[in-house]
């Protein structure tokens, strides 16, 4: 008997954070509401995230506005985004750390596993690192399983990956 499997992880196109980087870029050297401002964008040390650069929460809201809708015409989940620090303001300047977030959180990973277990008893899971595998025998129970998944209301994103 064969037995099926995927994995679900927490991650993002790293490439497609580079597009959604370079137009929304493109897109604040060109709004007219943010010309004359010390409005900027780059990455963060390691490119794991953006460093927003505004004279005020306006011109913060708007950027992030801007990388939202760059990040949704290139199909990236709005989840990726770590919107939860605060800004800093220094000089009459303020900074905004945007990290983005990436691997499944172990109390996360219980979570899903638990919420799998309850509502479909026959599949396997199996905690691996930063992911999970799901296992069956069954395609169907499989797609179910993403079905579920998809459907709950996670604060981070999801991927389906490594199908077998």
């Amino acid at each position: 008997m064969a037995l099926f499997s995927f994995d679900i992880e927490s991650s993002y196109d790293s490439g497609e954070m580079i597009h959604v980087y370079d137009q929304a870029s493109r897109e604040l050297a060109n709004r007219y509401d943010l010309k004359g401002t010390h409005s900027a964008l780059e990455w963060l040390d390691d490119k794991k995230g953006f460093k927003i650069y505004g004279d005020t929460q306006f011109h913060l809201d708007a950027i992030i506005d801007i990388i939202r809708k760059k990040a949704a015409s290139r199909n990236v989940s709005q989840k990726t985004f770590d919107t939860s620090q605060e800004p800093e303001t220094t000089n009459l300047r303020m900074i905004w750390q945007v990290p983005l977030k990436s691997g499944l959180q172990q109390e996360d990973a219980k979570k899903i596993s638990k919420l799998l277990k309850n509502k479909l008893p026959k599949i396997k899971t199996q905690i691996q690192g930063t992911s999970i595998r799901i296992m069956s025998s069954k395609k169907d129970q499989l797609q179910d399983a993403m079905h579920f998944v998809k459907i709950q209301n996670f604060d981070f994103p999801i991927v389906f990956t490594n199908f077998r």
